[in-house]
């Protein structure tokens, strides 16, 4: 029992390096005392990646921020509305909102960007691949093997008289080339190039040749022809894959990764109309901001001269300039001045805002002022024309029934693999074999055929073969292939189900804002009516208090002041929230980006693609009408802005764009006299 003994000294030896070599180094002994802390704060810090990014410009070259106590004077910037909108798209490739500000901070990944539709549309991961990644299934692959290999066994015989001999070793050299080219086609066959060659060295007797060399060229190919088959499926689904009645999906295909694409892309339009919205909403605070700091300057002013005034007064001992007037007066001056303060400062809060909104660095030696004035005059808007806008150009819908189509597409593929998988297969071969792997003559001086050449014999192609056949395979039942359809169907119902929720709640926003608008223009009316009427109470009671009348007294003119300057602001506030609810109008339309000159288009998708696509384009200009066709296809997708549809009035222009109301003349106050207790219903 040798080798019994041989297995119990392997196993010795194997625990003996085991136990050494698991087991601890004893630790090294110095001379003295060791201070660590060094390295405990080494390697308990914080560590810091080191990027090799620079700071961006606009951050290091930036100005100290303004401040209230700034009394420098920068140049004004005087900035236009359509200029501040256009700056805001030019320096954002991470987009900017106002709601968003947290997420670009503490999850930069999910803020939307100008690389988004980019990065969806090389997705390459199951699940999300992009359309390159979905038309690499369709890519052909070359694999190729070379290995060579020797092999010595000796004949387990005891015969004297073999021709080998009592104790004979057989030595076997070997090699192997296996190389395969394989596609896989559109509609789901896949067709292969096969060749192989095998090498055979040895010296065993009663050989042809010693040495010599066999294998084949061969073509396989494998159509599928009820599961999985046909082009529609795969350019849904992508090509089957191996194991098909274990469900692995219906969404990896070109066509769904085209609509992912396409998805990815109304999200960036919506995330640049937010953007854009928020930059005309921060514009037209900043100008209120400004109309903020006039009214409060020229109410300080106003009070100012009250006070001296007053104090003029209570200095020569005049009526009216008593001790309680010059400080009643002084409190009214120093309010007045505080809110003046405020005022610069919303400014400067309201400017740095919109610096941020526009990607501008923090202080660049300007001042940006709104150069535009709000719209005044009454905005109509035709509520059939913009509801009509509003169901065919909103994002939120066009992103809905991208997905719709896309549960329709993966419920067809699905429907398809409810059925057995049955694959036609069919192959032919040319078979070689000789002495040598080339040669100039086929001449191997033993046979009469002559096999001294491996590709001459198979270039003779006299030794072939083919085969033809069928294969059937089909999981009993096909339960998670029907909960799949299922499952896709349900997921259709709701799809469906959510964009009319969508449609219903969209005309309610339209509604909602059409309103918001009638209710800022009226009461930014009354507040101009108002503002008159105050201007006229502060002549009135300060013509009154200056001609001593009995009942007039510095307080009333200082209530009338302070009255004054709420009404003005007031207006300016409604005015303001008046824009601000015609540019809401225009993001729920979804007309804001076509309105602030901006157009999103699709670049070049694909070089090859685009050439076909020309290609196809001439073939259909000189196309011929075909009588004989019955049907139409469907479209998969209508450029068409407007839905074909009666049940809304209005007749679009030659554009295809429905009419509406152009804003009227500039507001102007009423010279209506408001009776007490009377009502009034005409401005």
């Amino acid at each position: 029992m040798r080798w019994m003994r041989s297995i119990r000294w392997i196993n010795a030896l194997l625990m003996c390096g085991a136990i050494f070599g698991c087991k601890n180094s004893r630790p090294v002994s110095y001379l003295g005392e060791a201070d660590l802390q060094y390295y405990k704060d080494r390697s308990l810090a914080i560590e810091y990646s080191n990027v090799d990014q620079p700071t961006s410009e606009d951050v290091v070259n930036s100005q100290r921020p303004h401040t209230v106590r700034d009394r420098g004077h920068d140049e004004i910037w005087e900035m236009p509305l359509l200029q501040a909108v256009h700056l805001a798209v030019q320096n954002n490739k991470m987009i900017r909102t106002r709601g968003g500000n947290l997420t670009l901070l503490q999850t930069p990944q999910n803020a939307p960007s100008i690389y988004d539709a980019a990065l969806r549309d090389t997705g390459f991961l199951f699940g999300s691949r992009g359309v390159e990644a979905a038309l690499a299934d369709f890519d052909a692959s070359f694999t190729s093997q070379l290995v060579f290999g020797k092999n010595a066994v000796v004949a387990n015989s005891l015969n004297p008289f073999a021709a080998t001999g009592a104790g004979f070793v057989n030595n076997t050299d070997t090699g192997a080339l296996t190389s395969t080219l394989q596609k896989t086609m559109a509609n789901g066959g896949t067709i292969s190039l096969n060749h192989n060659v095998n090498y055979v060295g040895t010296n065993a007797p009663s050989q042809l040749f010693p040495s010599s060399y066999n294998g084949i060229a061969q073509v396989q190919y494998v159509q599928p022809l009820w599961a999985g088959s046909g082009v529609e499926y795969n350019r849904i689904a992508g090509p089957a894959r191996a194991g098909l009645g274990a469900v692995t999906g219906v969404s990896q295909g070109v066509a769904i990764a085209r609509i992912n694409t396409d998805i990815s892309l109304a999200d960036f339009e919506n995330a640049v109309m937010t953007m854009v919205k928020d930059t005309e909403d921060l514009y037209w605070e900043l100008y209120l901001a400004y109309r903020q700091f006039d009214t409060d300057n020229a109410n300080r002013d106003s009070l100012l001269r009250t006070w001296q005034e007053v104090k003029a007064k209570m200095d020569v001992g005049a009526t009216g300039g008593n001790a309680s007037n010059e400080a009643q007066a002084r409190d009214a001056y120093l309010e007045a001045r505080a809110n003046l303060e405020n005022s610069w400062a919303g400014i400067l809060a309201a400017e740095n805002a919109l610096r941020k909104q526009l990607g501008m660095p923090v202080n660049d030696g300007k001042l940006i002022r709104p150069s535009d004035n709000p719209l005044d005059g009454e905005y109509v808007a035709q509520w059939e024309s913009t509801l009509i806008d509003a169901l065919t150009r909103r994002l939120e819908l066009r992103k809905q029934k991208w997905q719709i189509k896309s549960l329709e597409l993966q419920r067809i593929a699905a429907e398809n693999v409810t059925n057995p998988q049955l694959n036609f297969i069919g192959g032919y071969q040319v078979n070689g074999f000789g002495n040598n792997l080339l040669s100039n003559t086929n001449v191997d001086g033993t046979t009469a055929a002559g096999y001294n050449s491996f590709y001459g014999a198979m270039a003779r192609a006299d030794q072939t073969g083919w085969n033809l056949g069928l294969q059937f395979s089909m999981p009993l039942g096909f339960r998670a292939a029907h909960a799949q359809l299922r499952n896709i169907e349900l997921q259709l119902v709701k799809a469906r189900a959510a964009l009319s929720a969508q449609e219903l709640d969209i005309s309610h926003e339209i509604a909602e804002t059409m309103q918001r608008i009638d209710i800022s223009y009226m009461t930014a009316r009354t507040y101009l009516d108002r503002k008159v009427a105050t201007e006229r109470r502060v002549q009135a009671t300060q013509a009154e208090y200056e001609a001593g009348v009995r009942d007039a007294t510095l307080d009333l003119v200082l209530r009338a002041q302070a009255s004054n300057a709420a009404a003005e602001i007031a207006y300016y506030t409604s005015l303001v929230n008046y824009n601000k609810a015609i540019t809401e109008l225009h993001m729920r339309r979804g007309t804001i980006l076509e309105n602030d000159g901006i157009n999103l288009t699709e670049g070049e998708w694909n070089a090859v693609a685009q050439q076909e696509a020309v290609r196809r384009a001439w073939a259909r200009s000189f196309a011929t009408p075909n009588n004989w066709l019955k049907t139409e296809p469907a479209e998969f997708a209508s450029p068409v802005p407007y839905p074909k549809t009666d049940i809304y009035p209005g007749v679009p222009d030659s554009d295809g764009i429905l009419p509406t109301a152009a804003p009227v003349d500039g507001m102007q106050p009423s010279d209506q006299q408001v009776e007490p207790g009377a009502e009034t219903t005409s401005y």
